[in-house]
């Protein structure tokens, strides 16, 4: 598990692509379990963190995944599926990880409205890295699979939105 969250920390910095993972869908259930770790924690830790804003985020979490895995099989990459999401999954359940324990951690020292700046920043940056995975996945170039991970973004966040109960 060390040389998977090493191998995925690369990833993230951009200095190796998903290639680097070795096809294996025990480490993509691997990946999935690491998703989830950060979601258990922030809905014990994370005030406003309940049931309702667990199943929006699972259910568009969801979402995400078969877009990716639509773009890899559309693109012809099927060979590459269990590479490309264990990167995609672990990396993003690292940044989530990185995120909840911003909000813990700095919340209390710099206030909310600094703490979510930092949240978006990892939020922004891990549309950068899916880009990238998606990007070496599909054998495009940096801009195309910028462009297709911004789109999954764009339509996972209206895709959250249109789910999340309204108070």
């Amino acid at each position: 598990m060390q040389a998977l969250i090493r191998t995925l920390f690369d990833i993230i910095t951009i200095r190796k692509g998903p290639d680097s993972i070795p096809h294996s869908w025990l480490l993509l259930y691997a990946s999935v379990l690491l998703w989830f770790f950060p979601l258990v924690v922030a809905s014990v830790l994370v005030p406003n963190f309940n049931g309702a804003v667990v199943t929006v985020v699972v259910a568009s979490w969801i979402m995400t995944v078969v877009c990716y895995t639509l773009v890899v099989v559309l693109a012809g990459f099927r060979s590459r599926l269990a590479q490309a999401l264990t990167a995609i999954i672990g990396c993003g359940g690292l940044i989530f990880l990185a995120q909840v324990a911003g909000i813990i951690f700095l919340t209390p020292f710099l206030g909310v409205a600094l703490a979510q700046i930092f949240i978006y920043l990892l939020l922004f940056w891990s549309v950068y890295v899916k880009g990238h995975i998606i990007a070496r996945t599909i054998d495009g170039e940096w801009y195309m699979g910028f462009l297709i991970a911004i789109g999954v973004f764009v339509l996972q966040y209206a895709f959250s939105e249109a789910i999340t109960p309204t108070s």
